[in-house]
């Protein structure tokens, strides 16, 4: 990416922060992350010509975003994204169609912000998941940092 193209693209954000203050220019930045994350998960293609081989929908998108988050943040998963503003999935695609608008990601005819709406419950993912019982030896049970099924 040209040194052009890079600057192109954070006026754009910047842009979008001024327009709309609900979300931090680190949240966008991490959709980004997450579409990545999930185009390769998924087995997508980026120079493909059919629109099935590389677009991600909305629902795809949210779990990606929330496995790519997991892996990357953890137990913080919940307190990184409400500093960053978001608070549901319904704000990824809030997210997602201010990018859109600003013509830093494409969509489909079929793509809607709903697509994101209630994909996943917040308080289930990121805090019931990872709540420590107080039943563990740190001394020989390290596990306990990692995500219960």
């Amino acid at each position: 990416m040209g040194k052009k193209t890079v600057f192109d693209t954070w006026k754009k954000l910047q842009g979008i922060i001024k327009k709309d203050k609900r979300y931090s220019i680190q949240a966008y930045q991490f959709i980004f992350e997450a579409l990545d994350y999930t185009a390769s998960t998924l087995g997508k293609k980026y120079d493909s010509t059919k629109e099935e081989e590389r677009h991600v929908t909305g629902q795809e998108l949210s779990e990606g975003i929330k496995e790519c988050a997991l892996e990357r943040f953890g137990y913080m998963t919940s307190k990184v994204f409400e500093q960053w503003g978001i608070t549901e999935s319904a704000d990824f695609g809030e997210i997602v169609f201010n990018l859109v608008e600003s013509g830093l990601m494409g969509k489909t005819e079929r793509d809607t912000r709903e697509d994101f709406k209630d994909v996943y419950d917040f308080t289930q993912e990121f805090d019931i998941k990872f709540k420590f019982d107080g039943k563990y030896d740190l001394k020989h049970d390290w596990n306990i940092f990692k995500r219960k099924e």
